[in-house]
């Protein structure tokens, strides 16, 4: 039994996805539904059951309801970085990780989303090294100090503990995301209504690691290959490419698309990162393989998803 958290979110769904392709079926999906539209990530995916996150965790402490648990795979985390109320957010994010990983550790494999948001501002660059982290919102916050509890634990780790910083995925099933979805799905519904895709003044000089969606459930399915590969790692292209050059990909797809400066907003201020770039040095000394996907492929699947089924996987 493999138990997905976040199961109906955007990675979390994806993973399931990356499951069903292998075969396997025998799936737990924790999430929520309270945005009911969430539901459509997991029409066309095979799972076992769906559980509340909040309902999840009685049933963890209770009987085993599961004979074997193969591996959890914990996505499931408020993802807004606007969201301010730290208290929500740490127990949301930092607590329930705790309390997850007290239940795996030294039962099966541990595999869960962290962020390369904890390295703020990348001016200490992005290695997975306490000294290049330095957060700039709770969001980040929040998984700075899981990664930092997941530190004292992995020294001692009876079990496998994979922790994956992901850069900025983008890909189908982010639907339900809304201000927090990629860039290119916040694209693609622009130039549907006004023909524009809106980039903020400055975008040339603002470049992200964009990381295609099924190369990040590749990585995640290498670690479950390789369970005696332990440690935080970060999950990126080693790429950095412009919004500007992003956009000008996608435009290439809609015919009539123009591209449209428009100011950098006051409230992102010091708390954007205007550059990220993985570093994959300790990623590769795992002997991870993952190949990630260019901009030009990646952007032409997504837009060809969008066209053809609103985003989502059919």
């Amino acid at each position: 039994m493999y138990i997905v958290t976040g199961g109906a979110g955007f990675i979390g769904s994806n993973l399931v996805r990356g499951l069903n392709r292998r075969g396997i079926t025998d799936i737990v999906v924790v999430d929520d539904l309270e945005n009911g539209d969430k539901h459509r990530g997991l029409n066309t995916l095979q799972f076992q059951e769906f559980i509340d996150y909040r309902d999840f965790l009685a049933r963890l402490n209770g009987p085993s309801p599961w004979a074997k648990i193969d591996a959890i795979l914990h996505q499931g985390a408020c993802s807004d970085t606007m969201e301010k109320n730290g208290r929500y957010m740490l127990a949301v994010n930092t607590e329930y990780s705790k309390t997850l990983l007290g239940f795996a550790h030294g039962r099966c494999p541990f595999v869960y989303a962290s962020s390369a948001s904890v390295y703020g501002d990348g001016d200490h660059g992005f290695v997975e090294d306490p000294r290049s982290e330095y957060p700039l919102n709770v969001y980040a916050f929040s998984k700075f100090l899981f990664d930092r509890h997941v530190r004292t634990v992995l020294p001692h780790a009876k079990s496998q503990i994979v922790g994956l910083r992901y850069f900025n995925v983008y890909g189908p099933q982010e639907n339900h995301k809304g201000r927090m979805a990629s860039v290119v799905y916040k694209f693609h519904h622009q130039v549907k209504s006004t023909k524009k895709l809106e980039i903020f003044a400055g975008s040339e000089r603002f470049r992200r690691d964009f990381v295609w969606v099924g190369d990040a459930v590749d990585v995640n399915l290498w670690f479950l290959d390789h369970p005696d590969q332990s440690g935080i790692f970060n999950c990126g292209s080693g790429r950095a490419e412009s919004f500007r050059a992003l956009a000008e990909e996608v435009k290439q797809h809609y015919s009539g698309a123009r591209i449209v400066e428009i100011p950098f907003p006051a409230e992102l201020e010091g708390k954007y990162q205007r550059f990220t770039r993985a570093d994959l040095t300790a990623l590769r000394r795992t002997g991870c393989d993952v190949e990630f996907s260019s901009l030009e492929t990646g952007v032409a699947t997504y837009v060809r998803t969008l066209k053809e089924s609103d985003g989502y996987w059919r």
